[in-house]
């Protein structure tokens, strides 16, 4: 049984990746969409495509900055105000610029904070008092095993992903009896984006190699979100790890 038809998805980091490739899988199944990410053009291009594979999608979009709350908030009033209810939140949008602390790349962690964190946060506060009023919702979060191991060069990052875990189960803890799911995605490596953000050219080529060869297609960690939007209001699945099965470490 589908339970994901007709059910309302907000989606940041729309654009590409893990998003794009989620909001593709969802429109098959007969979701309404609503995406985010800064990119509009791209956003336009995706929701384009999408129509003309499946004339009777219902859906819109919005130019997103996860770090500006207002922006945030502005997303997810659209999706009230078309659909008149949201049923899940993606909050996917993420950056990855990893360097060694002693790098000193302090403009880098407060991006990674900004986006990571406080734009997952945005989501949440905007979106939970929707939520509570209808009685139901889904909150995801796209975490990482960056949340569960770190690595060198990874101590900003995993510490935006441990923050976030603390976050989804805190969430979680305090909607029990609301019927309200906390879910948290966390993939190893995989090809997407991430390895744009890198700043440093010799460590940049070797995530993306390392990504490239022994990592997640988008299309293994978006079955996985729609695995876990595709259950019944009694199931919660509140996190899935996955990984490549040739991914040798952590």
């Amino acid at each position: 049984m589908e339970f994901i038809q007709n059910k309302v998805v907000v989606i940041t980091g729309a654009s590409s990746g893990i998003g794009k490739e989620t909001a593709t899988q969802l429109a098959a199944k007969g979701a309404k969409l609503v995406l985010g990410a800064r990119r509009e053009s791209a956003l336009k291009d995706l929701s384009d495509s999408l129509k003309e594979s499946y004339p009777e999608l219902e859906i819109i979009y919005r130019s997103v900055d996860v770090t500006k709350n207002e922006e945030v908030k502005e997303l997810i009033d659209a999706a009230e105000e078309k659909f008149g209810r949201i049923d899940v939140l993606f909050n996917n949008a993420g950056l990855m610029p990893i360097s060694e602390l002693r790098d000193g790349k302090v403009s880098e962690w407060e991006q990674m904070m900004s986006v990571n964190v406080m734009g997952a946060l945005y989501g949440i506060n905007a979106v939970l008092p929707i939520m509570e009023k209808q009685g139901s919702g889904q909150i995801i979060t796209t975490d990482s095993v960056a949340g569960h191991f770190t690595g060198a060069g990874s101590a900003v990052y995993s510490g935006t992903k441990y923050a976030m875990r603390a976050i989804m189960e805190g969430l979680r803890v305090e909607e029990v009896g609301k019927n309200i799911k906390s879910t948290m995605i966390s993939p190893g490596h995989a090809q997407t984006a991430l390895a744009q953000t890198i700043s440093d050219p010799e460590t940049r080529a070797a995530v993306k190699a390392t990504e490239m060869n022994e990592g997640l297609n988008v299309k293994d960690v978006a079955s996985a979100v729609v695995y876990a939007i595709n259950t019944e209001d009694t199931v919660a699945i509140n996190e899935v790890i996955l990984r490549s099965t040739n991914q040798p470490d952590y």
